[in-house]
């Protein structure tokens, strides 16, 4: 209450006649709890964007072009939070606002930028984990940091949204894989000291580099002259992803000659994590080093390498988890006395940038940059051509299987199957080891194989940013992009077990050969294996933006255009894609060599403003309708084999469905701000329609029966599943709430209420190696989006005492978390025989229930923070420590049907067993888990 009180003290009195003649803005800034004046703090009149620095006493003045009426004063320095202080200024007199407090910012002295959610849970398709889009970021706003540190663990996603839908760039240049249009985190792990700079937008907001997407832009700083000078080291210990961590940096500031350097190096290692034999074994290195060159030119060299192995963890159905627990792990065996396991992901893709910053006049400002992005990811499995399925978790080794036999319950066979899996369920190395050796004995190939899916990158981008002040009110941003990839992918023979003879490059289950130009090729360590082929990539944009800033109402407006080009090339000729006449020449091969030429176009507009209808009351809106090309993942329907591309089979369209398009998106939020120095809220709500987009998935079928190509059935087939043209929906509110109740207490409240649904019955067809088969529409249209909860809530406090120790709670409230659905089940496949006629015992009422979306149930969590700094002479200690789910809430945060019984008859039979047999596969949630982080800065 005190600093309300002096604020509309001071508003009142500078409104009194005066006989001062000069305007003046004069004040101090001091830390809250102790009132220590600080030094060196940002004071910026936001209207103006003037600035100034307050000095050893904490003090600040504005004396020449202080602008009048309603302003806003931001208060902001490295290490705290920043805060905003409405004042009313009127001619010729003085706001003298003493005493303005700023708080050490909990975020950067917790380090949590990696604490709730980790780099290694991003981007994984078979993990389930690509949530929240690039949310680990030290964000001001009360709703973004409790996303990412609240929310991140039940892998909430911001307004159902995917991580494509959001930019992150480093200096500028855009991070988001062409792939798939995620940020790859890994790429960047472990250097949390030096990628702490970072510019925020969120939403359809403007932001000064990119576009950008429909959740907003992070650019991440790295410029060597921006750190401030000293150095960090931290110690922390977790059980969460990886059990140690230690980091080093240090920055130079600007010296003399206007020479800057910056390094760090961290190490992140764990045998194992929450779930078993989650290995994690990482290196993180990083430099950057700045020239000045005068006064208007400066030259920045950045390098980035951080190679990453871990080891991957399965999704299981219900049944697995209860014969095991939430820990359990279906991907390792005991090995030598050691947990071997049998996926690992390997990612080691090093960055390098050079950045060119022009300062032309002194309000315009061209940025030039570089980079160059090269290396590798691999995701190792096993292949069992000449063996049985070596997974313990293989539906033939459960008891449900035994319970589910079609001539009746086999009760001996289920219990010696629970005592096996309870007592054992791993996977049997010594077997592996032993069946290869035998096959050597007797002359035969390998039974058993581990390999690799690699993709091995190199992109170049080039960009171009410039930033001009026309004037006091209007502000200019524009920049053209190039990027240019060239990625290979291949499977990689890693390990034979044993073998000396080799493995064959043959399909087991058709005998058909994965390289026609190499036939029975026979492949030993390090050889490829199954696939080999490359894509291209081509892609140029640009953009445009101006922002006006007057007093009551800032405003902008944003236009882009892009154009895209992909093809592929296939290095192996797969036989599968091969037709030949009847002297045997070959005369269609959608295989090898190049294929088309995909050209794609896109464009965005966006439009929004501010009215500041006081100094703390605003109205934000933001509206835009871009279309852009599908990412290369959703481009084509089955890359390791074939040119085919979504709706073209061997270059003819494969149903009605017109080729494939870009996709559109249209969005718009409205927000209400509240800001005093004591309440910060804000109120948004929100709706996005997304239109003709792709999704393209893989997986094991059963039970498919195709209804084109002359009635071919595709069953027992690892195939592509490809959804086309579906349309999507995302409306929702969202609240975030902070009040600085008393000097040492902060209460804060977030809600987020949304429904993500289909908006409509997209087109799906299969794609195996033979073959394409189309189904026609699959009935999804409103059926939830899976993807985290769709309503969120919390609520919790702070307590900063005097003497620097802090402790935190927050409870946190989960629901309308949905599994994902199979597709497939819901077309014509699900009802009709193989005949082309409808089962004649098919009972709708059973059937709907068949389909009835799985929702799972709500739940709470209960998270800890506390921390303690000391200051001796010119150095820093700080303590964090955090527990996350306190009460070891055992909870789903997602799953998905599995598509092995795609028909009617097969799904009821299944689900009227004891135990289903292809039931859901989950994900569960860690329990009780900790981090604990000592860090000594100087």
């Amino acid at each position: 209450m005190k600093q309300f009180f002096l604020i509309f003290i001071f508003g009142v009195f500078s409104m009194l006649p005066s006989s001062a003649q000069q305007t003046l803005i004069k004040g101090s800034v001091k830390l809250a709890v102790s009132f220590e004046p600080i030094s060196e703090v940002t004071v910026t009149i936001e209207e103006t964007q003037q600035t100034t620095l307050t000095n050893e006493q904490g003090e600040f003045e504005f004396s020449s072009n202080v602008p009048l009426g309603e302003q806003v004063l931001k208060i902001s320095k490295d290490g705290y939070t920043t805060k905003r202080y409405p004042i009313v200024v009127n001619e010729g007199q003085t706001v003298n606002i003493t005493d303005m407090t700023i708080e050490i910012d909990i975020v950067e002295s917790a380090d949590l930028f990696t604490i709730s959610l980790s780099d290694d849970e991003l981007n994984d398709d078979t993990s389930g984990l690509d949530n929240i889009s690039g949310l680990l970021q030290s964000s001001q706003d009360v709703f973004q940091r409790t996303a990412a540190f609240e929310f991140s663990s039940s892998f909430f996603r911001v307004r159902g949204l995917n991580s494509e839908n959001g930019s992150v760039l480093i200096n500028g240049i855009e991070m988001n894989k062409l792939y798939d249009g995620r940020p790859q985190w890994s790429d960047w792990g472990g250097l949390n000291d030096v990628i702490r700079n970072q510019e925020l937008t969120t939403g359809l907001q403007p932001s000064s580099y990119n576009f950008g997407g429909i959740l907003g832009t992070t650019n991440i700083n790295v410029r060597a002259s921006q750190y401030r000078e000293g150095g960090r080291i931290t110690y922390s210990s977790s059980n969460r992803s990886y059990t140690n961590r230690l980091m080093g940096s240090y920055s130079s500031g600007l010296l003399d000659g206007g020479w800057a350097f910056s390094f760090m190096v961290s190490r992140r290692w764990g045998k194992e994590g929450y779930q078993d034999a989650t290995l994690y074994d990482s290196n993180s290195f990083f430099a950057s080093v700045e020239k000045k060159l005068g006064e208007k030119h400066s030259l920045n060299f950045t390098s980035i390498y951080t190679p990453n192995r871990r080891g991957k963890s399965s999704p299981n159905t219900q049944e697995v988890y209860d014969l095991k627990d939430i820990k359990y792990n279906e991907y390792w065996g005991w090995l030598n006395g050691d947990k071997k396991n049998s996926r690992i992901k390997e990612i080691e893709e090093p960055i390098i940038m050079l950045n060119h910053y022009w300062d032309i006049t002194g309000k315009t400002m061209l940025n030039t940059n570089v980079a160059y992005q090269f290396g590798k990811i691999g995701n190792s499995r096993l292949d069992f051509a000449g063996g049985g399925n070596p997974s313990p978790a293989y539906y033939q080794k459960l008891p449900s299987y035994f319970l589910g036999d079609p001539d009746g319950p086999n009760y001996d066979g289920a219990y010696q199957a629970q005592q096996n899996f309870i007592n054992d369920g791993q996977i049997d190395w010594e077997r592996i080891f032993d069946a290869n050796i035998t096959n050597n004995i007797n002359g035969d190939y390998a039974a058993y194989a581990l390999y690799e899916d690699r993709n091995d990158d190199k992109q170049l981008t080039i960009n171009s940013i410039l930033s001009s002040e026309i004037n006091d009110n209007i502000l200019f941003n524009a920049s053209v992009n190039y990027k240019k990839l060239d990625s290979e992918n291949f499977g990689e023979i890693l390990d034979l077990f044993g073998s000396t003879t080799g493995y064959l490059n043959v399909d087991s289950f058709d005998n058909f050969q994965y390289d026609y130009r190499n036939p029975d090729q026979v492949l030993t360590k390090g050889d490829k294996y199954r696939y080999n082929y490359k894509l291209y990539a081509d892609v140029i944009s640009g953009y445009a933006q101006a922002q006006f800033k007057y007093n009551f109402i800032d405003f902008y407006l944003a236009g882009s255009i892009t154009n895209s080009k992909y093809q592929r090339e296939g290095i192996f000729q797969n036989e599968a894609n091969i037709e030949f006449d009847d002297q045997g020449n070959i005369v269609i091969d959608n295989s090898y060599g190049k294929g088309e030429e995909l050209t794609f176009s896109g464009f965005g507009a966006k439009a929004g403003a501010t009215f500041k209808i006081t100094g703390k009351h605003l109205v934000d809106i933001n509206t835009g309708y871009l279309t852009q090309a599908p990412t290369l993942r959703n481009t084509y329907t089955n890359s390791r084999s074939n040119h085919d591309y979504v709706g073209v089979s061997n270059g003819e369209s494969i149903s009605e469905v017109s080729r494939i398009t870009e996709e559109k998106i249209t969005s718009a939020d409205v927000s209400y701000i509240f800001r005093s120095p004591i309440v910060k809220a804000k109120l948004t709500g929100y709706y996005t329609k997304i239109e003709d987009a792709n999704e393209t998935s893989f997986y094991y079928a059963d039970g498919v029966t195709g209804f084109e190509n002359d009635g071919v059935q595709v069953t027992n087939e690892f195939i592509s599943e490809v959804l086309q043209g579906i349309d999507k929906r995302h409306i929702g509110v969202e609240l975030g709430i902070e009040a600085q109740v008393t000097p040492t207490i902060k209460l804060k409240g977030v809600a987020s209420v949304g429904q993500y649904t289909y908006d409509n019955n997209p087109n799906l067809y299969l794609s195996a190696d033979k073959q394409t088969v189309s189904y026609g529409q699959a009935n999804l249209k409103d059926y939830k989006i899976a993807g985290g909860p769709q309503r969120a809530y919390s609520a919790g406090f702070e307590y900063r005492d005097p003497d620097y120790w802090w402790f935190g709670a927050t409870v946190n409230y989960f629901s309308n978390t949905y599994v994902d659905v199979s597709p497939l089940t819901r077309t014509r496949n699900f009802y009709l025989d193989a005949d082309g006629l409808p089962f004649n015992d098919y009972d709708p009422e059973i059937a709907k229930e068949l389909l009835k979306q799985e929702e799972f149930k709500d739940y709470f969590t209960v998270n800890l923070i506390g921390g303690k700094s000391w200051k001796i002479n010119d150095y820093y200690i700080g303590l964090f420590a955090s527990v996350n789910n306190l009460m070891d809430e055992v909870y789903k945060t997602g799953g998905f049907e599995q598509g092995r019984n795609a028909n009617y008859r097969e799904l009821r039979d299944d689900a009227n067993n004891p135990e289903r047999v292809f039931g859901s596969k989950y994900w569960y949630a860690r329990g009780a888990t900790y981090f604990v982080n000592l860090n000594f800065r100087f």
